[in-house]
């Protein structure tokens, strides 16, 4: 097994440990598994660090309740940004047990951190993959939770956040005629 390899599978260890199971496995396990899946379809010879962030989105997200911040706009994004630097820490620790260098470690950091995303091209590639299995697996069923106007605008924000790659690709794929609608009144 490759350092890469080990390294992964220390981090799908993680993931297994999130509580919140579909059909007996964990769900950020999956969430992990269709991230990688996007990545090889967006970016086939991504290097080990971008791997391992992009491997690493969501990393014991379970950790970090929503509940322990404000429920307003403020305390969402603060929960977010401790998200990501929680993911980052886990990330890093791993890489470190595997023997990877620290200049490796801070590259998978500040890409999972999403930190420069638009100029970062690993960040841009990692948020690609989030909105991309967000869109594919998770929208319909969080537009049924809240009102159209909502889901617009949380389309129109995560379309800005994605590549024209990204966006050509999500405008290709094979989703279900709701989704589209939505999709479509966002773009309009």
């Amino acid at each position: 097994m490759t350092r890469l390899e080990k390294t992964l599978a220390a981090i799908d260890t993680l993931h297994n440990g999130d509580p919140e199971r579909t059909d007996g496995k964990a769900n950020e396990l999956i969430y992990a598994e269709n991230m990688s899946g996007w990545l090889k379809k967006l970016a086939p010879d991504a290097s080990e660090e971008l791997q391992i962030a992009v491997r690493s989105q969501h990393l014991c997200r379970w950790e970090l309740a929503r509940s322990e911040f404000p429920m307003d706009r403020t305390g969402y994004l603060k929960w977010r940004t401790e998200l990501g630097k929680l993911h980052a820490r886990k990330a890093v620790e791993v890489m470190l047990a595997e023997g990877y260098s620290d200049e490796c470690c801070s590259h998978v950091e500040n890409t999972v951190r999403k930190l420069g995303i638009k100029r970062h091209a690993d960040a841009q590639t990692l948020e690609d993959c989030a909105c991309l299995v967000f869109i594919e697996t998770g929208f319909l069923t969080f537009a049924e939770k809240h009102f159209e106007e909502k889901i617009i605008n949380i389309v129109q924000k995560t379309w800005g956040k994605m590549s024209e790659q990204a966006q050509q690709t999500a405008l290709a794929l094979d989703l279900p005629d709701e989704a589209l609608t939505i999709i479509k009144k966002a773009l309009a």
